[in-house]
């Protein structure tokens, strides 16, 4: 990260996945003579998010909030960017097989659902919208999984099981070994599949309308040793990343921003992800939100 202060921008490694608010600044569309991103070429960040928490690959990152703060929990050098490029209502990604007989959010006790990690954030909010709406206990899950966790320090807990190496998780659904999953998409490709909490987007608003809040999956982080070293070549990122949502469409009229920037515009979103985690026993303290900043990320407006 050296640079010739008179002439050559900062130049940063990178982690950006394409995204409506990312893809003007992945173009070059907006750029900038103080810093260079040098953005790696992963079209879907979370594939990389290992290399973020585990080898320090990247200076500037997309991640998902969930393993940002179990990184933080466990002293990773990453500070957050008042910065949402990714986030979702979660209620239609709990899927059933109707096949096998009708299944609702109080039907969950001692079943097998099939995640792809434990601490996936589409889970993590599900499990917290069970918890906190449905009044299940997540400890009587049977949670089966196809991956680890992205921190390396983490332990899934007792009740979380490999799924046996090389099935699908949704063959083992439609097969009747799993009783309910998460699934990554939106679309039902098979007629027997479900989804368990009816009338997910009602749900959703309901959701939203107790919680005042939108449901976090992806913002963005910078190492701490560059914003203290260069915490202006930070507020210059920052810039980049609000000049670039501003080239992307905006949201339809009446519709929620699903990507706001400003650490007071996601300080609720913050609050309740952060209480989610916590209760979910995946970071061992509840954080504050300016926790999750420092003095150069905390003043970005």
């Amino acid at each position: 990260m050296k640079c010739n202060a008179m002439s050559a921008p900062l130049r940063l490694k990178t982690l950006l996945g394409d995204h409506p608010t990312t893809l003007a600044l992945k173009r070059g569309e907006v750029a900038s003579p103080r810093v260079a991103l040098d953005i790696a070429d992963v079209p879907q960040a979370f594939v990389a998010f290992k290399r973020v928490v585990r080898d320090l690959e990247f200076d500037v990152a997309e991640l998902a909030i969930v393993t940002y703060l179990m990184a933080k929990a466990h002293g990773k050098p990453y500070v957050l960017l008042p910065v949402v490029v990714l986030s979702r209502f979660q209620h239609p990604f709990l899927v059933y097989n109707a096949a096998r007989g009708e299944l609702r959010p109080g039907d969950l006790k001692g079943k097998r659902i099939g995640i792809r990690s434990y601490s996936v954030t589409t889970t993590m909010w599900l499990r917290g919208v069970l918890m906190n709406d449905h009044g299940l206990d997540i400890d009587s899950v049977k949670w089966l999984t196809t991956e680890e966790a992205h921190v390396a320090e983490f332990r899934d807990p007792p009740n979380v099981q490999r799924a046996p190496a090389g099935r699908d998780l949704l063959s083992m659904l439609l097969d009747g070994e799993l009783d309910a999953m998460v699934l990554g998409d939106k679309t039902l490709n098979d007629p027997r599949l479900k989804r368990l909490i009816p009338d997910p987007d009602q749900a959703a608003q309901e959701w939203h309308a107790r919680n005042r809040a939108i449901q976090i999956n992806h913002m963005v982080v910078v190492k701490d040793t560059v914003t203290k070293s260069h915490p202006d070549a930070v507020r210059e990122v920052y810039r980049l990343l609000c000049d670039s949502k501003r080239l992307a469409p905006p949201p339809a009229v009446g519709a929620l921003d699903m990507t706001p920037i400003g650490v007071e515009q996601n300080r609720r979103n913050l609050e309740v992800a952060i209480d989610y985690v916590y209760q979910q026993r995946l970071i061992p303290r509840r954080f504050t939100v300016d926790e999750l900043f420092d003095d150069v990320t905390r003043r970005l407006d």
